[in-house]
């Protein structure tokens, strides 16, 4: 969701609130399917890669070594499974592996085992596979799992350093890609960081120089040691610099270490960079709000790809975003086009998909927009995903300009019950324009409810409607009726408290923030509203100063929150501080209230031509924009 300085949904935005599959073993060597779903859930638990699943064609008649004894094992087996006797089963049905070699056989050995939670086992029957199936490489990979599941880092590098030697030379930088994720439920990462390096050392040069870094960055990237992990990508690049390897992992790192896009960049500049590092790379820019960059490399792309579609449903989004409404438009159309003559032009309608506006969730929703639609959509002839997310966007931005007529033909379009909220929200908003605030609010209320999510949701978009018609009062207390109905939801409680806040009730606002900040740790949100309600109001900076930190931790290079930074440093008197901060946030994101900031700090310090430069861009952008206008108005600033 797209938020302003303190978080809150800006008001012309819409509201919107990684199981494993164990394939089972067969017995009889492909005759009878044995499934398990406690097995299934020891291998999600363990973080194991699910056994391969059997070819889809039928393999060559052969005679079958099942004999009497055999069989017998592993019906019994089964009995002792179905009821409860995970120890016997195993025992009975490794012994039938161990006497048939059977892939299938010992792989369902160890799901016993680790539904059993015995991890020693688990690894016995692996190395049992092992010396049964020299050469095999899934047996090693399984005790690899395994081991790293027991944390016994320091065994893994014989098994590591058998899966190498014995996997085609062809195909070990892609074995080396995927060496990172054994390490994602390694109780000590460090540690198997550590081996894995020591393991991968005779791979460092001839053609594996590249994809080995790569998979040692990776691993101690997960170990929390993005400086290491930095070098080595450095390394890699240098070596090769047309490789996609160095730039996934630099993507990685650049939340935690800025100085990785310069690796990306570099890459990029290459006339045979790869389109979709590329929009990898928007994806980052994105997440960390920087949409002003991020719309210059989907120029770049649509440019270099002027017939793909999906390119354009992202950068549509950003320039809506961004308040550049006919560019926007424009992207969005030209998606449309080309997202139908992909599709063939299906009838009017509405794939299942999330609702979309011109903010974070439906920028989110963009980038992923080349992800195929749910089958059903397709059989239906429903529009694609993207094409409805185009549809409720170019709605928005008709809305925006004051063109209702075209916002309701968009609107129109869009007739899958399952877009029901979303839509009708668009047109209560419309009303609400209208000053029709009780029609737009009964507009929602008449949305049918599918479940709880839905009256949740319904709640959010009337308040929504009540905080952009400056009803906050209203909307407190609908928030306020919800929250009882949904406790502990912390949505409900933080849009109450931003109403609280708009109400001047300043202890409320805080008994909430502060119960969001309990239920919700990880989220900067709170923490951001808390510490720039203080600050803007010059009370407790210290304290303010402590929560927005917080906040930028959780959240760092959010433009928001740097601006909240910029603000409370500004209130204790730093002003070089605060305008470095300002900067820094104005140019990732030049939203008007960001620009009402800046603006005020050059104003202070003297630098008024710059200060009325910045203050000019965000009227153009947004004359209506409350912080701006209280800011010229109390300085005495006409422009």
């Amino acid at each position: 969701m797209v938020q302003n300085r303190m978080g809150t949904p800006m008001s012309d935005r819409l509201r919107r609130p990684h199981a494993l599959t164990l394939v089972a073993a067969v017995l009889a060597f492909g005759v009878l399917p044995l499934r398990s779903a406690h097995a299934r859930a020891a291998w999600a638990a363990a973080g194991a890669a699910p056994p391969p699943a059997p070819a889809a064609s039928a393999p060559a008649v052969q005679n079958s070594a099942l004999d009497g004894q055999l069989l017998y094992e592993m019906l019994v087996g089964e009995m002792a499974l179905n009821e409860g006797d995970a120890a016997s089963a195993y025992e009975l049905t490794l012994d039938a592996a161990r006497r048939s070699k059977d892939d299938g056989l010992f792989r369902h050995a160890v799901d016993i085992a680790l539904q059993g939670r015995s991890g020693d086992k688990a690894l016995a029957a692996a190395r049992a596979w092992r010396t049964a199936r020299p050469g095999a490489l899934e047996p090693i990979r399984v005790e690899l799992q395994i081991l790293v599941l027991l944390n016994r880092s320091e065994a893994i590098g014989g098994p590591l350093k058998a899966l190498l030697a014995e996997t085609p030379a062809p195909e070990r930088p892609a074995l080396m890609a995927g060496i990172p994720r054994l390490m994602q439920h390694a109780s000590n990462p460090a540690a198997v960081a550590t081996v894995i390096e020591a393991t991968l050392q005779p791979y460092l040069s001839g053609a594996t120089a590249v994809p080995a870094r790569v998979a040692i960055g990776g691993c101690w990237l997960i170990a929390k040691q993005p400086e290491q992990a930095l070098a080595l990508a450095r390394q890699a690049q240098a070596l090769d610099a047309a490789a996609a390897g160095p730039v996934l992992l630099a993507l990685e790192l650049i939340p935690q270490q800025p100085a990785a896009e310069a690796l990306v960049q570099a890459y990029l500049a290459r006339p045979d960079a790869d389109p979709g590092l590329r929009l990898a790379y928007v994806r980052t820019l994105t997440t960390q709000q920087r949409y002003a960059e991020a719309v210059d490399q989907l120029q770049i792309a649509t440019r270099q790809q002027p017939d793909q579609a999906a390119p354009y449903l992202t950068l549509g989004a950003l320039e809506l975003e961004l308040n550049h409404n006919a560019r926007g438009e424009a992207a969005l159309k030209r998606y449309i086009e080309l997202a139908q003559r992909e599709a063939g032009a299906p009838a009017a309608g509405a794939a299942a998909a999330s609702a979309a506006s011109a903010g974070a969730a439906a920028t989110a929703a963009a980038v992923e927009a080349d992800a195929p639609d749910e089958p059903a959509a397709a059989q239906a002839g429903a529009a694609p995903r993207g094409v409805v997310q185009a549809w409720l966007m170019l709605a928005q931005a008709a809305e925006r300009r004051g063109d209702y007529k075209a916002s309701e033909a968009w609107l129109a379009k869009i007739t899958d019950p399952r877009q029901a909220l979303e839509v009708q929200t668009r047109r209560a908003s419309i009303l609400a324009r209208q000053g029709k605030v009780e029609q737009a609010l009964a507009l929602i209320a008449a949305v049918p409810e599918r479940d709880a999510g839905d009256a949740r949701a319904k709640v959010l978009a009337q308040a929504g409607v009540l905080r952009d018609a400056k009803q906050w009062r209203q909307a407190f207390e609908l928030l306020g009726a919800a929250n009882a109905k949904f406790p502990d939801d912390t949505d409900l409680l933080y849009e109450q408290a931003m109403m609280a806040e708009k109400l001047d009730r300043l202890d409320e606002m805080e008994r909430l923030l502060r119960r969001v900040m309990v239920l919700k740790p990880d989220s900067a949100q709170a923490p951001n509203a808390l510490g720039y309600s203080l600050a803007d109001r010059k009370l407790r900076l210290p304290e303010a100063r402590a929560l927005i930190q917080r906040a930028l931790t959780l959240t760092p290079g959010d433009p928001f929150i740097t601006d909240s930074m910029g603000w409370v440093e500004y209130r204790l008197g730093q002003d070089t501080e605060a305008l470095r901060l300002l900067r820094q946030a104005y140019a990732a994101r030049p939203d008007p209230e960001i620009a009402a900031h800046l603006g005020e700090v050059l104003w202070t310090m003297g630098q008024h031509d710059e200060a009325r430069r910045v203050w000019g861009e965000a009227r153009r952008r947004d004359a209506g924009n409350d912080v701006l206008r209280e800011t010229l108005s109390r300085l005495r600033v006409s422009l």
